[in-house]
């Protein structure tokens, strides 16, 4: 590996990661056996999607994409979480809209009285 570059770990990803490998372990012992344990399991799973949720909307994630080199640690907080992330799913979901990156709106028509002329080889 020549060059560093923005892997994404953050404090959200790793705490998701680790409960839902505890929720995963359930469910499996749910699958050999332990009934309890399937839809113990799927809410642990399911818990683990909230609490990424939470703490990405706290600074403790990422935005969508790389980030700058100064804030490729795990423990550095995203300042910009508050006003939300543009084309972020979560953030969308929590009501923060953040910039947008695009513009969808139409081109608005020229004012302009001219008219085109048709081309020479137009029929009239």
């Amino acid at each position: 590996m020549s060059g560093h570059h923005d892997e994404g770990h953050t404090i959200a990803g790793w705490s998701g990661f680790s409960i839902a490998t505890v929720g995963a372990t359930v469910v499996g012992a749910g699958v050999v056996g332990w009934r309890p344990g399937i839809w113990l399991g799927s809410a642990i799973m399911a818990a683990a999607a909230l609490v990424v949720w939470v703490l990405h909307l706290a600074g403790w994630g990422k935005p969508p994409g790389p980030r700058p080199a100064d804030q490729w640690g795990a423990w550095v907080r995203d300042r910009t979480a508050r006003g939300g992330h543009p084309g972020c799913l979560g953030c969308r979901l929590a009501g923060r809209r953040g910039a947008t990156t695009s513009t969808d709106a139409a081109p608005e028509p020229s004012t302009s009285t001219a008219h085109a002329e048709a081309p020479a080889d137009a029929p009239s």
